[in-house]
């Protein structure tokens, strides 16, 4: 009998409690019943984003929230700043371009973080650029932009920022509000250790004025009927009524465990990672490593995808490869979501062994100890 074990970022793992929330019979989605759940959950989630501004709920993945992002905050031939670190910076520049806005790409090396001070000199440059498109923690390479630092400077201009938080969010601090961010999006399948279908928006005043004069082709996707029916809480459409459920549960765990402790336990989870994969000699991809996901080089000779399918098929514990260029060059250990040190311990001992079975010179035990000295600490 072989267990499987998710160590993917996203999907991830899914709680107990969370699992029997969703196994609850259905409710009418117009009902007083699930006025209370809806109305419940979104105050949750303003605690979540650091906000006072609504958030929504969308039945969507998060490339769903990241499309209604882009179509509630820009009109026909406006300007807009992307920067591409990597595949979801890359899919803030597809999705503008499918909607005719004049893409100005800021192209980071995969494995790098944004140096805000670049942003900083595009937009004196070329003040008509009406929003900036930025990744918070790019879970394709692994790396953490310094979204504090990016905020401080794009609030000085009229443009929006924008933010793709999908891996972030419940990983990293993120207070929306204080670091006066205008639009974060989010998805269920991360942190919120829930399973693909839900995915959230929350605009600041800055950005619902925008989605106000906003003249891009919207329905299913528009903000402003969202806002104005879930104000009664209440979906536009016809929500996903039983991971809604899921969802206020899934934050109840979240606010029982307090922010604080959440940031700290995924940056422990992240530095046991890193040690233990570097202390199997192998290196790390990020300069700045996200909480969220580490990203590791796969060794000289051996292609990163079979170090993915042996772990996966050998070993029942399913990670990511590297996208795009970096196909076959990297491999993702995730730390997020409903995660501990004993994901990280077992997750270290079969990479391991998969090195080992590979032709990687490898001595059992060194990543582990690595490891386990980090979350003795």
């Amino acid at each position: 009998m072989k267990k499987f074990r998710l160590l993917a970022p996203g999907p991830t793992p899914v709680p107990p409690e969370v699992l029997l929330a969703m196994a609850e019979p259905v409710i009418h989605h117009r009902t007083p019943e699930f006025e209370a759940l809806f109305a419940e959950t979104r105050r949750r989630l303003q605690w979540l984003f650091q906000t006072d501004q609504d958030v929504l709920i969308l039945a969507a993945s998060g490339t769903g929230a990241m499309e209604g992002a882009v179509v509630n905050a820009c009109s026909p031939g406006d300007r807009v700043l992307v920067i591409r670190g990597g595949k979801f910076g890359e899919r803030w520049a597809e999705i503008c371009q499918a909607y005719g806005l004049t893409v100005i790409p800021l192209e980071i090396p995969y494995g790098q973080a944004v140096d805000p001070a670049d942003v900083a000199v595009l937009l004196r440059h070329d003040p008509r650029i009406a929003a900036v498109f930025a990744t918070h923690s790019e879970t394709s390479t692994g790396v953490l932009h310094d979204l504090e630092a990016l905020a401080a400077i794009v609030k000085q201009t009229p443009a929006l920022l924008v933010v793709d938080a999908i891996t972030s969010l419940g990983v990293v601090d993120l207070p929306m509000d204080a670091w006066g961010v205008d639009v974060v999006v989010g998805a269920s399948q991360k942190a919120l250790m829930l399973p693909p279908g839900l995915a959230f928006a929350a605009l600041s005043e800055r950005a619902w004025a925008a989605a106000e004069r906003a003249r891009l082709p919207r329905y299913y996707l528009n903000f402003l009927t969202e806002r104005r029916t879930q104000a009664k809480n209440q979906a536009a459409w016809t929500p996903a009524i039983s991971l809604v459920a899921g969802l206020k549960a899934a934050l109840g765990l979240l606010q029982a465990e307090g922010l604080p402790a959440i940031f700290a336990r995924h940056e422990r989870l992240a530095r046991a990672t890193r040690a233990g994969v570097t202390a199997l000699g192998l290196t790390l991809f990020a300069e700045q490593p996200s909480p969220a996901v580490t990203a590791v080089k796969a060794p000289d000779g051996i292609d990163g995808e079979a170090i993915v399918r042996t772990l996966r098929d050998r070993h029942g514990i399913s990670i990511a490869g590297g996208q795009g260029s970096m196909a076959g060059k990297i491999f993702r250990i995730a730390t997020l979501g409903y995660a501990d040190p004993y994901d990280v311990l077992t997750g270290i001992a079969a990479l391991e062994f998969t090195l080992a079975e590979l032709g990687y010179p490898v001595r059992l035990g060194d990543g582990l100890r690595a490891a386990q000295e980090v979350l003795q600490k």
